[in-house]
């Protein structure tokens, strides 16, 4: 404005202002604050009981508690609104705003899609897996699946698992021969790799698999961890379970939400989903720890066996997974691709974390071992 501007100037340069200033005001204002609760439906792959309809909600719960009454997301358990390995298709048509599970469960869409999580991941650790898919490539890779199969979702990986056991079995195996014609309950690669082995595989979602073990129609079965399979029942029909595996060795869980109505939320709001994610992801891992040790204790005492599967079998896995993987690379390209990714990730981490921790046995043997 000049030095010595005219009334009639001041009055132009001033209502001018005014205006821009109010047409800032409103932009700046949040949209959120004068919009009524944006409520999603969501459904878990999970039984009502199992700890992971917990985690589940406990991600639900977090949006809620930091969006306040902005956004409220109500979760169901698996078969609610559809079967548990029908999820994706689900979000993505909008039947469903979003959900919770894996993402071995979409493995007949893309066999790419497992490698979330079957198999050994080149040694990588689940929260290796984790940083890979953050740091590493891992996320536009998944984006990259979702877009060629028009699946419209927006995809949140997070909850590192801890190392899924063999399984539980009628009768303890000692050698790889005694998975040979064995009717066996896994899912995603994992069904390539024990049907290498030479089991006759059934990859039941995880509320039928007790049931299928009780009357029969399978002899052994793999789930997830210790807290899962005590609420499940395994222990009423098998009292034996192999620990260690690399079938599963890196598993994550998938949160999922209809892409339209998740890109249709305000700043605000997807930002508040993004921090529940991080929070939840760090929740569910430290869960994990209390709850699956109180109840691998309480499986002991239920008078289950338990037993480290032989060196001999692990190392059939890994062969086994060599064989799946090169065929697969061959059919897939995007397979390929996303292996490539995790490996090259894999060689540069493994050795890191290798020099760098500590031998944690020995300081546990130090205090409660046997001297």
């Amino acid at each position: 404005m000049e030095s010595n501007p005219t009334p009639a100037k001041r009055r132009r340069f001033l209502k001018t202002a005014a205006a821009a200033t109010a047409g800032a005001g409103a932009l700046a204002a949040p949209a959120i604050s004068r919009a009524q609760t944006v409520t999603l439906r969501f459904q878990s792959t999970w039984p009502a009981k199992d700890i992971f309809h917990e985690y589940a909600n406990d991600f639900a719960k977090k949006v809620n508690d930091i969006a306040g009454n902005r956004l409220k997301i109500e979760v169901l358990p698996a078969g609610a609104v559809v079967p548990a390995f029908q999820l994706l298709e689900a979000v993505a048509k909008g039947t469903l705003d979003g959900g919770h599970g894996v993402l071995a469960y979409h493995y007949g869409k893309n066999s790419a899609l497992a490698l979330w999580g079957s198999g050994p991941a080149f040694g990588m650790d689940p929260n290796m897996v984790l940083a890979w898919h953050y740091y590493g490539g891992g996320e536009a890779l998944l984006q990259e699946i979702y877009k060629s199969l028009n699946m419209d979702v927006k995809s949140f990986v997070y909850g590192p698992m801890p190392t899924q056991p063999l399984g539980w079995f009628k009768k303890p195996i000692a050698k790889v021969e005694d998975l040979k014609g064995l009717k066996y309950r896994t899912v995603g690669l994992a069904v390539d790799v024990f049907t290498e082995l030479g089991a006759a595989v059934n990859p039941l979602p995880g509320g039928e698999i007790v049931p299928a073990l009780d009357r029969g129609l399978i002899d052994a079965a793999e789930f997830n961890n210790a807290s899962s399979d005590r609420v499940l029942g395994f222990a009423d029909v098998a009292k034996n379970c192999m620990l260690q595996s690399f079938h599963q060795s890196g598993e994550q869980f998938e949160i999922l939400f209809n892409g339209p109505k998740y890109n249709g939320l305000p700043a605000e709001l997807k930002k508040a989903i993004d921090v529940a994610v991080e929070a939840a992801s760090a929740d569910m891992s430290w869960k994990a720890i209390e709850r699956n040790s109180k109840d691998y204790a309480e499986l002991k005492k239920a008078g289950v066996n338990f037993y480290k599967t032989p060196d001999a079998i692990l190392r059939a896995q890994l062969e086994a997974w060599d064989k799946v993987i090169a065929k697969k690379s061959g059919e897939n390209p995007i397979f390929k691709k996303v292996l490539d990714s995790q490996k090259a990730y894999a060689q540069r981490v493994i050795p890191w974390q290798n020099d760098y921790m500590v031998d944690f046995k020995m300081a546990y043997n130090h205090y409660f071992g046997r001297r």
